[in-house]
Formats: structure tokens, C-alpha cells, sequence
């Protein structure tokens, strides 16, 4: 479990800023989500960046035992999944950002319940309440 929570304080730290990023500079995170200009390399060390993340995690968190460890363990295949896509198919990926779907404040509080969520779990629960 130390290691689940270990991962999930980070991924949560992570979360929340990330959040709050979005939510305080939307307009700025708007125009990141368009990919106007993207410059290829910085799109590759992105993939890199998310691909590095999510293989650490993945290779030394598979766990599927309690919430948390699912949690932890999602996240880890998503940030992994992520990065294959920039790296493999990056056209393809930033198609995705055409979508209206994807509003800076949506995804700033979707990031901040799951940092919120994680981090209550990862910093505020007990091992005991953890394993049960």
C-alpha cells in the first residue's frame, strides 16, 4: 500500500494544479487544446513526457486490489495510453482537440475531483480503511 499511496499523492499534486491551471488561465488552456501552431517537436516531447509517466507507473504499480490501487493503476495506462498516441499517431490525436466537447472549466473540475478524490485516499485514510 505505500507504494499505491506514494503514486497516488503524486498523481493527485499533479491533479489539482493541473486543474486549477485550467480553471484560473482557461482561455490560455483553450487555445493549447486547439493545437493551433503545434510545433511537432514539443508535440513528441509531450508523448514522451505522458508515455514516461504512464510506463513508471505501469510497470511498478499493477495493482488491483482496492479503490485506490484501481485508481492509481487507470491513471497510470491512461497517461501511458496517451503518450503512445502523441508518439504513434499524433495527427490522429490532435484531431481530437477539434472537439467543443472540450471546455478548459470541464476539464478543470474533472481533474480536480479526481485530485481531490486520489488525494483524500492517498493522504487522509487509513492503511486500515484502505485494505477493507
Amino acid at each position: 500500500m505505500e507504494k499505491t499511496n506514494k503514486i497516488g499523492k503524486i498523481v493527485a499534486a499533479y491533479l489539482l494544479v493541473t486543474g486549477l491551471g485550467f480553471l484560473i488561465s482557461s482561455e490560455y488552456y483553450s487555445q493549447m487544446i486547439a493545437h493551433k501552431g503545434s510545433d511537432p517537436v514539443l508535440i513528441n516531447l509531450s508523448g514522451m513526457v505522458h508515455f514516461f509517466i504512464g510506463i513508471t507507473i505501469f510497470v511498478n504499480h499493477f495493482m488491483w486490489k482496492n479503490a485506490l490501487q484501481i485508481i492509481v493503476t487507470l491513471l497510470g495506462i491512461m497517461f501511458l495510453m496517451k503518450g503512445v498516441f502523441l508518439i504513434v499517431l499524433p495527427e490522429l490525436t490532435l484531431q481530437s482537440a477539434n472537439n467543443p466537447a472540450q471546455v478548459p472549466w470541464i476539464a478543470s473540475i474533472g481533474f480536480i475531483l479526481i485530485g481531490l478524490i486520489v488525494g483524500y485516499m492517498s493522504f487522509f485514510r487509513s492503511k486500515k480503511d484502505i485494505e477493507n
